[in-house]
């Protein structure tokens, strides 16, 4: 699959860059993380484990992996626009259904249909941001940053959203929030119906014969550990600062803090993210991201847990955008969106088993403190794994 010759001429990069990265808002900020935000009220309601709780974003997960594997020929037959506003719509549909029902079957399926359509959102906007920042080259970096700040602004409006409605309605209420984020999303589902998104794209057979594992299996490595580590973080956190007392307001502050980090991003990785030196970028970011979701374990007080969501949020948001980065610096455009799909495969995997892995853990131990610790571990292994990637090749 080719990537588009001549992306929108006549839209602002930046402008559109910023409405493509609202599928991402949809599928990734909302359908995703939002779910760490009603964890605890609907595993009290409903009577699960934790292994019950973490399962439903390993469900997400699957869905997640499945759609970037078949992502790369649902863009073919149904072209970028479909891909991205389908798998948005998709993903409002799913939000209605978290709604609707309390049931697990009902719910885990909704949580499968969230993976899928953020999947073709995701890798169908980040090959086509991906190349509409390249036609700005001094500015590439911050452009395509853009688009991997979307996720932040769905874990911010979420964060504002959730748990002062959980507050005000009481036990109970989580399918009343998911009402609420579903009627967010729609609104932030608009303007992908508002701009011209598609293009000329041309597909071709051969171009995945061009892009192989074994150079940059290690890169692979850390990228799954990322994956599974970054999860963990994110479907307990919430449940641990409850745990530990906080309020609506302490889990409102949390939450919203890594969702604003997400805006300092762009301009706080731009050195690291120019860095054509094979994983060095992805080590330095990851490595960060691991300070961050280490940083609880020195204690539970506020401000602790502020400094931990700040230096977890500016990281985390940027490691995928590093990813993205080291593929455009050593792969050739044509592949882009094959190679985006091969690194959004292995972090698929990753995180489909981090959330049931370390619910079981919690179980067994019974504190949430063993989740964090094992993300901790996950991530700086992630940043060792991808410290030892070097560079497969220019782009030609």
């Amino acid at each position: 699959m080719h990537a588009p010759d001549r992306p929108l001429p006549d839209a602002h990069p930046a402008r559109l860059i910023l409405t493509l990265s609202l599928a991402a808002t949809v599928g990734l900020g909302i359908g995703r993380f939002a779910y760490a935000l009603v964890l605890p009220d609907m595993r009290e309601d409903l009577g699960w484990s934790y292994s019950a709780a973490g399962f439903m974003n390993t469900i997400n997960a699957v869905g997640y992996l499945v759609g970037a594997l078949v992502a790369s020929r649902l863009i073919q037959r149904v072209g970028w626009a479909g891909a991205i506003r389908g798998g948005t719509l998709a993903c409002v549909a799913a939000l209605a259904t978290c709604a609707l029902t309390g049931n697990f079957v009902a719910l885990s399926l909704a949580r499968l249909v969230l993976g899928l359509g953020a999947a073709a959102g995701f890798v169908a906007g980040g090959a086509l941001a991906a190349t509409i920042a390249q036609s700005r080259p001094e500015r590439a970096n911050f452009l395509l940053s853009l688009f991997y700040a979307g996720p932040g602004i769905g874990i911010l409006s979420s964060g504002l959203i959730a748990p002062f409605t959980l507050q005000y309605f009481g036990p109970g209420s989580w399918w009343i929030v998911w009402w609420a984020l579903t009627l967010l999303s729609v609104a932030m589902t608009v303007p992908l119906f508002l701009i011209r998104i598609e293009s000329g794209a041309r597909f071709s057979e051969g171009s995945h014969t061009s892009f192989a594992i074994l150079p940059v299996l290690i890169y692979l490595a850390g990228y799954f550990l990322f994956g599974a580590g970054y999860i963990a973080y994110m479907t307990f956190m919430i449940a641990y600062v409850r745990d530990g007392g906080g309020g609506a307001a302490a889990q409102a502050a949390f939450w919203s803090l890594i969702g604003l980090s997400a805006f300092v991003t762009p301009w706080a990785w731009r050195a690291v993210l120019a860095l054509d030196r094979g994983g060095l970028a992805t080590a330095i970011i990851l490595g960060t991201n691991a300070l961050g979701a280490a940083l609880p374990m020195l204690g539970h007080s506020p401000a602790w847990l502020a400094v931990s969501a700040i230096v977890f949020g500016v990281a985390f948001f940027a490691v995928v955008g590093s990813t993205t980065a080291f593929v455009r610096f050593n792969y050739a455009p044509p592949v882009w969106p094959t190679a985006i799909a091969a690194m959004t495969i292995s972090f698929g995997v990753g995180q489909t088993l981090g959330p049931i892995v370390v619910g079981a853990i919690t179980d067994a131990l019974g504190s949430l403190s063993y989740a964090l610790n094992v993300s901790a571990a996950l991530l700086a292994l992630g940043a060792v794994a991808a410290l030892c990637q070097r560079k497969v090749g220019p782009a030609k």
